[in-house]
Order: structure tokens, then sequence, then C-alpha cells
């Protein structure tokens, strides 16, 4: 007999350990070789009503133990926003606190692994050091669905790296009004535009192989996460952009502008779909039958889980939670699988169990969410691998995808002014004696990256987390011998006794979240619009706008020389000077109509009473300064001439080669 390499011995224990339960019975789930739909069937059929009700439950990190997991088979945890295991918590923190939740349920009966997700939603947004991409309205601007795809993939990487393995993101929602607060969770106002960003999804997941059947959840291996499209369906078009309002609107209206891009996620493998907290003509998203189970699972053929929104089923009822048991039925009946509980879940175990044991609600209904949700958990891998360890720990906020993110941000920039045809302000000399950098935004990189960065409501200053600012990134753009000047709020005296070459002044709003960011006067937070006026009537100057959404600027247009939307650009502020300082061109194009005063709203392209100060889609495009040299003398005669003019210019636009001749 041929003795057998010891390693192969281990394997085939390990599979015979894997695949068999204490008693040594073979257990068809745990065998990996078979199909997924063949290991749904046979674990569903071995859970009991408990441990069924338990898969469709998602607790808040704050509340979860060990036990807990344990003895209620809770099927999944979350963080909600701003929810660490410590401040400035490391990868192998976070690996190590989910871990221990999934040690509890593994130890239950049937030993399901439970999924852990966070609102990755512009990057790894919640932890500390992560790389902060622009948030979606400024990844809109860049009509790119190859990079945001780089981005989906970028982000994946990163949330694996702390052992999450799923994301309520992308967001599709498609903005119609500016004044709600989540406008900048959208891509834009055009619909096709919010279908050709879903192409993140195959970052976040993976591409599904070409006969991969549509509508079937896909996660693509160990680097790759369970993706989570939201929120269904309409939430961009409430009544004056109220924040988990109205929409009212037809069904043609509805199935022509808001679903179009859930079309296209679940034609890419998304696993998850989130609920919207609106309502569609007065009929609450969450209890919405026809649209959930009936368009969403029926028509769109939808294979993945239904969850919903953070505390979405108390809020069927008004007030909220004024009426749970109702809720629950309405909201379970009406096609949710799992619920974001996120902290009394007892009471929610317990409604549920008893609706079902009362024959309210059929135990096919139950039957059918937590098939879908062990479809994911499946599909991921999540069996096999439930417990992350630390091989992913240097990707968080590699220098890699933070140069992703740069190039994210200069070509998420909308040049909207630049001078006149003949006298351009952009791009800006790097070499002159002084320049001012002033504004609220221009060196705040809790402004900068806006909500949903590090807490739920974002922050204020530099030390929450690792980026460039503005006024840094100029810094190091400039010309070594250039004085850079910075004063957030000068004064007349200080801009009249200073001899400055030109201003950049960064203002914009201060971050915000959801219903706080809720907004009828879309004006520049104090002292920005004084600051504008003061700076520009004084000094020749460009003005980078940092705001999830157009404000009020059409007073200001005429005394600005250059202006430049820059959305809200994370943490990666030298792209901004990358495109004002000509290394690489403008080129993003406005993804939303820029108004010219609020009576205007909400106003859309193709409207009626279309009268924008820019229209959607406008963004001036500049060439880059190399571009510009290279243009100017390709067509020149050959000869010492050309050679010498393309050499000074490069040397005025990048004094650094000087270097190279002097030595």
């Amino acid at each position: 007999m041929s003795k057998v390499p010891v390693r192969i011995l281990l394997w085939m224990c390990c599979c015979v350990w894997v695949c068999n339960g204490d008693d040594g019975e073979y257990l068809l789930y745990k065998d990996p070789k078979q199909k997924v739909s063949d290991r749904v069937v046979d674990l569903l059929g071995r859970m009991t009503l408990e441990e069924k009700i338990g898969q469709m439950v998602q607790i808040d990190r704050s509340v979860a133990t060990v036990n807990i997991m344990r003895d209620y088979f809770i099927g999944s945890v979350l963080s909600g926003g701003g929810s660490a295991p410590l401040p400035e918590a490391t990868a192998q923190n976070w690996v190590d606190m989910i871990n221990e939740y999934q040690k509890g349920a593994l130890v239950s009966r049937l030993g399901i692994p439970m999924i852990y997700g966070i609102d990755a939603v512009h990057g790894h947004n919640n932890v500390f050091n992560a790389t902060i991409f622009p948030h979606n309205v400024g990844l809109g601007a860049t009509r790119d669905p190859d990079l945001v795809k780089r981005i989906g993939a970028a982000t994946a990487v990163e949330v694996r790296a702390t052992g999450i393995p799923y994301t309520f993101a992308p967001c599709i929602a498609v903005c119609r009004d500016p004044r709600w607060g989540r406008c900048y969770e959208s891509y834009g106002e055009d619909h096709k535009v919010v279908e050709n960003m879903t192409d993140i999804i195959l970052g976040l997941q993976g591409e599904p192989p070409s006969n991969y059947k549509h509508g079937v959840p896909f996660v693509g291996g160990k680097d790759k996460v369970a993706a989570c499209a939201k929120h269904y369906v309409g939430d961009g078009g409430t009544t004056r952009g109220i924040n988990e309002n109205n929409t009212v609107t037809d069904l043609h209206s509805l199935l022509s502008i808001h679903m179009p891009a859930y079309a296209d996620a679940i034609y890419k493998g998304v696993s998850t779909v989130m609920v919207s907290y609106s309502s569609w003509n007065g009929e609450k998203m969450h209890a919405n039958t026809k649209l959930i189970t009936g368009y969403l699972k029926g028509t769109l053929k939808f294979k993945g889980f239904v969850i919903s929104d953070w505390q979405g089923v108390d809020k069927i009822s008004s007030p909220p939670h004024s009426n749970y048991t109702a809720s629950v039925r309405a909201a379970i009946e009406a096609g949710i699988d799992m619920v974001m509980v996120p902290f009394n879940f007892t009471e929610f175990v317990n409604d549920l169990t008893s609706l079902v044991k009362n024959k309210v609600i059929p135990v096919t209904r139950i039957d059918d969410a937590v098939r879908r949700i062990l479809r994911v958990k499946f599909t991921m891998g999540l069996f096999e691998n439930p417990l992350a360890d630390y091989s992913f720990s240097n990707e968080l906020g590699s220098q890699a995808h933070r140069d992703l993110a740069r190039e994210a941000v200069r070509k998420s920039l909308v040049l909207l002014k630049n001078g006149n045809k003949t006298n351009p302000m952009l791009p800006l000399p790097r070499k002159v004696s002084k320049i001012l950098v002033t504004g609220t935004h221009a060196d705040n990189l809790g402004y900068q990256c806006g909500g949903w960065t590090i807490t739920w409501q974002g922050f204020n200053g530099n030390k929450d987390t690792r980026g460039t600012t503005i006024l840094g990134a100029v810094k190091s753009a400039v010309d070594k011998t250039t004085e850079v000047i910075f004063n957030e709020n000068p004064d007349a005296e200080f801009l009249k006794s200073n001899n400055f070459s030109y201003a950049i002044i960064a203002v914009g709003e201060p971050p915000y979240a959801e219903t706080a960011g809720d907004n009828d006067k879309l004006t520049m937070m104090d002292p920005g619009p004084a600051i504008v006026t003061s700076t520009c009537q004084a000094v020749k100057c460009v003005v980078v706008v940092v705001s999830g959404r157009p404000l009020v600027m059409e007073p200001y247009v005429d005394s600005i020389e250059a202006l430049v939307a820059a959305w809200l650009p994370g943490t990666e502020g030298k792209g901004v000077a990358d495109a004002l300082f000509g290394d690489h061109g403008f080129s993003g194009k406005l993804p939303v109509t820029w108004f010219r005063n609020t009576e205007q709203l909400p106003m859309n392209f193709g409207d009626s009473h279309y009268d924008p100060l820019f229209a959607y889609g406008t963004g001036l495009e500049t060439e880059s300064v190399v571009s510009t040299v290279a243009r100017s003398t390709s067509g020149s005669a050959a000869g010492a001439k050309p050679c010498l003019i393309t050499l000074l210019v490069c040397l005025f636009f990048f004094p650094s080669l000087s270097w190279g001749l002097r030595r």
C-alpha cells in the first residue's frame, strides 16, 4: 500500500469533520461540493421555527454577545454609523470583535454563520485610516463606470480587511430634488447615469461568469463582499426632498425613473436589496407587497434577500412603534426577509413567532425569507470561511487605494467657469510670489469628507482620520519658492496689505447625513458668502465648492474668476490640486442641475420650467499642461525654437524639472 502524504490525510480528515455533525452524521449542507440549492434545502429542512426566525434578525453590535448569538440563532449583526470596537480601531481590532460574535453563531445547534454588515458607502468610511472616496454625487460627475467598478473592488478589500463580508451599498437613488439630505448618496438626477454606476456592484462582489443565472446573488471570493442596492424604491423623489417622506408619482414615472437601476443591479448579481423608509403615494414602502413581492421578487426575479432599513419596521406606524405587532405582520407579509431591529430584538422575535404559530403569517413566507438568506450565505462561502483573519490588514488605507481615490477626485471635479476664452484662469501657475488659501473648507478634512465618515453625521477638523486637505494639497503642488498663506476668514485690511497673485477659496456645507441634511435654503455655511465676496473683490480668485449638492451661487458668480464643483471629495485632497495646477485636465460633468434659486425647485433636465444657472451635463474641459505643451509644439516646424519654447513652458509650470538641469 502506497503512503499517503500527511497533508492529504489532514485535508481528508477536515472534510469529514466539516461535513459531519457531532454524532458522525453526514450533513449535506456542510459539504462545499454540493450545489447551493441542495444545501439550502437540506439546511432549511433541519431548522426549527425559532432557528428560522433567528436568521431573519439583524442586531447592532452594541447589543450582540456570544450567548445572544448562540441562544437566539441570530442571522446578522451590523455596525450602525460610527459604531466601532474602539476609538481609532485597527483592522485587527475589527477582525477580533467580529470573530467573537461569529463564534457564538457557530456553536449554535446547526452552526449557521452570521453575516456582519456595515455602511461602507464611500470607501470603508466608518473605519479609522481607511481610504475615503468621493461620495456618489461626485462619482456620478465622472461618468466613468470602470472607475466606480475599481472603487468597488478597493472598498471590498478594505471591508474584508476588517473581517466584514457585507456592505449596505450602493445607494442607487435618483435624486430629483437637492433639498434632500441624502442627495450626495445619489449618482445624479438622470436614471441612466445611476444605471451605469451600478457597475460598482461588479467591483464589490466580482463579475458573475457569462453563464451565471441573472437575478441570483453572486459573491466571487474572499476579497469580495455582498452588496446591497438601496433604498427600494423612489427615495430620491419625495415631496420637497423631505427625507423618509412621500414620493407622489404615477406608476410609469416610478418604473421609468426610479426602478431601472434596480433591474441593472439584479442583472449584475446584487445579493441584497434594502427597502426605503419613504412612501409611494402614501403607502409605506416597508409594507408594499406589490412592489416588494410582486415586482422585485416576481417581475425582476430577484433571488437574494430583502432587508429593512434601521428600525424601518417600527416606522410603518405613526408614531413609530405605536402598533408594532401589526407593523411586523405588514413588513413580513410584504416580503421583507431580514429585519434590522437593531436593539429590541426579543420583541420582534416574540411577535413574529406568535404570528406564525397563530397562523396569521404562513410558515411558507418564513421559509422563503430564510431560503433567501441562506442562499446568500452559501454563495459567498460563509459556511466554509466563517472566521476572518488578518491577511488583508495591510490593504486598509493602502497607497494604491489612495491613488485610486485621488484619481476619482480629479475626475469628479466639474469646472463651471474659467475666466474667458482669451484669458482663462486655470490651470494656476505654480511659481508665483505669494498666494492666498482661504475659506471654511480649505483645511478641514471632516468637511471635505462629508457625512457617513467615521461617525454617522461626519466630523469637523483634521484629527479623526488620515488624509490630505485642500490646503495641504496646494502646499505640496506649488513651487517651493511660492509662499502659501492660509487665512480662513481674512479681513479687508489683510487682503489689501498683501500682494497676492491669486486666491483659492474653499467653501461649502458642513457634514450631515439623512434627515439632518434636509435643507430648503441651500446656502453656503457662514462665513462662506462673506469670504467669497470680499476676497474675490480684492484678489483674482478660484472658488472650490465642497458640498453634497448644488448651492446658491448666482449672486457671486460674476465676481468669481473660476468656479469648481468639488462635491465631497474624501481624504485625497491632492486630486483637487491635480486639476487646479494642470497635472490633469478637468473632465467632470454636472450629475444634477445647478439651480439659480431654490424657488425653482424641484427642477430637472427636461422640465418645462428649466432655467438653471448651470444645466445638467455642464462641465468645461481643459487639457493637462503636459498635453497642452505637446499639442502646441507637435505642429511646429522641427528645430531648436519649438524645443526651447517647450522647455520654457515646462519649467514655468513644473519648476522642479530645473533640478535635473542644474545637476
